[in-house]
């Protein structure tokens, strides 16, 4: 390619990227306009300042990732990215997610360092360049991205356990993260390139012993599933949960899981299908421990660490079914449990502000918050998969597509795949259902403070609630836009 080519094609990507270049600048602008305010404005205006600011950038990064909708699919800098509808799809979910992190932040009053925005957009930046990555120099860098901010958004707390939280994020980060990159080296050595579209990456793997293609792959997929949380790489989850603050959590339990899922969407439509049973595998057994863990579980934010990992092997389902019915479903899923998982957080957070979210201290506090105590109860409702929620929508949407496939293909590691997973869903109501059971059937341990809530939590529960209920009702809502596009 002549200088001049180069040139047109980098201009032609430059545009293609436009939210990310903004999410870029925004950053900069960002600490240079937090270096000039620390030294001309106290604390209290310079955070509002900041924060509005950030506020409103989230919200032109969303305009910018809509406008990016209908473009024409094509590659950005060759085939390290590729921008289509599905990836604007995700986009929109992680920054959905970001804009939701700080509602959360707001209307909780926490008060965190002006680090932490900065942070949030980093994590942003590489979370939208995941969802365009095609190749696995770029997943890797993004990923090293999304990593590096996310292990500084567990330290920004200073209780000794966050320390102890990160310090152990940080330990199974970098293991995986050195897995994942010799696992792409053995994958270069063996088919001679990175990209995913290529065909010879696949004609390649095929033509290997079984047991190297499935080593190569298997150390690849580490830091995507140290991102699922996903059975081996699960063990950081409930430490990491429960020391770190909610809506970080919150933000770190949905929006790196919505972007690495389009990575391994995209990664096993150009592999070999003889991985699928060693997804399928990890999935039946990341379901099995999630659940079962959860049942011992005395901490909220725990239980929903434990909940991830179950959540995740049900993510994956729809993956490994391997047919158009079974992508759309996982992107449904997740859609769906970015909506409960976020809306679970801010609800426990709401009823215990800024606590340890011992579930003994949930004990009676659903007579004196309905409101907010009766959303909750319909949240985990729905992350057991029980109508009328979406939760039950998305079970029944993975399962059908696992069945299709099932009676397609007649392999019998899907028909295990889908008892397991049912039996599973029935098991995760005993847990599910205890925070319901400690909020309206327990004395409380103390008298509760009725706090006043504003009309923006209001508005949010009420918004959160009738999606749940919309969504059952009429999936169509959501199923119509995501089969509009294509891997």
């Amino acid at each position: 390619m002549y200088l001049n080519e180069q040139l047109i094609h980098i201009g032609q990507s430059l545009a293609g990227i436009v939210p990310e270049l903004f999410l870029a600048l925004f950053l900069l602008i960002y600490l240079i306009a937090e270096l000039l305010l620390h030294r001309y404005v106290n604390k209290d205006i310079m955070g509002r300042i900041l924060f509005i600011t950030t506020l409103a950038g989230a919200v032109l990064a969303l305009g910018f990732v809509l406008g990016q909708w209908g473009e024409t699919p094509g590659f950005r800098f060759h085939s390290m990215l590729f921008l289509d509808n599905i990836a604007v799809f995700f986009k929109l979910l992680v920054i959905g997610a970001w804009i939701f992190t700080l509602l959360h932040i707001r209307i909780v009053d926490y008060d965190f360092p002006t680090e932490l925005n900065a942070l949030l957009i980093a994590a942003t930046l590489g979370l939208c360049l995941l969802c365009m990555a095609t190749h696995w120099l770029s997943v890797y860098i993004a990923l090293e991205l999304v990593s590096v901010s996310s292990y500084l958004l567990v330290a920004l707390s200073p209780s000794k356990k966050a320390a102890e939280g990160s310090l152990k994020y940080l330990l199974f980060g970098a293991i995986s993260s050195a897995i994942m990159l010799y696992g792409i080296s053995l994958i270069y050595g063996l088919t001679g390139t990175l990209d995913f579209t290529d065909p010879a990456m696949r004609f390649e793997l095929a033509r290997k012993v079984p047991f190297v293609m499935y080593t190569a792959i298997f150390m690849t997929f580490g830091g995507i599933l140290f991102k699922l949380s996903l059975v081996p790489f699960h063990v950081w989850a409930p430490d990491v949960y429960e020391a770190t603050p909610t809506p970080l959590v919150s933000f770190l339990s949905v929006a790196p899981k919505a972007a690495v899922l389009l990575v391994l969407m995209r990664a096993v439509s150009a592999l070999p299908t003889e991985l699928l049973p060693l997804l399928g595998g990890i999935a039946l057994i990341s379901i099995i421990i999630g659940n079962v863990a959860a049942l011992w579980q005395q901490n909220a934010r725990r239980l929903l660490a434990y909940s991830s990992i179950a959540q995740a092997g049900y993510l994956i389902i729809g993956i490994v079914a391997f047919t158009a019915l079974g992508f759309e479903s996982a992107t449904f899923y997740m859609a769906a449990y970015l909506l409960l998982n976020m809306g679970a957080f801010l609800l426990i957070d709401l009823l215990r502000p800024r606590s340890q979210t011992i579930l003994s201290e949930y004990a009676g506090l659903g007579k004196k918050h309905i409101w907010i105590a009766s959303t909750l109860t319909l949240i985990m409702v729905a992350l057991a998969g029980l109508p009328p929620t979406v939760g039950f929508t998305a079970k029944w949407l993975v399962f059908s597509a696992l069945w299709d496939s099932y009676q397609a293909q007649g392999q019998p590691w899907l028909m295990w795949l889908l008892i397991v997973g049912i039996i599973n869903a029935a098991i995760s109501l005993a847990y599910y259902l205890r925070l319901p059971y400690l909020l309206f059937f327990k004395p409380a341990l103390s008298q509760p403070i009725k706090p006043r809530f504003p009309v923006t939590v209001n508005i949010i529960v009420g918004t959160l609630l009738a999606a749940i209920l919309l969504l059952f009702f009429k999936p169509e809502f959501l199923m119509v836009w995501i089969r509009t596009m294509s891997l």
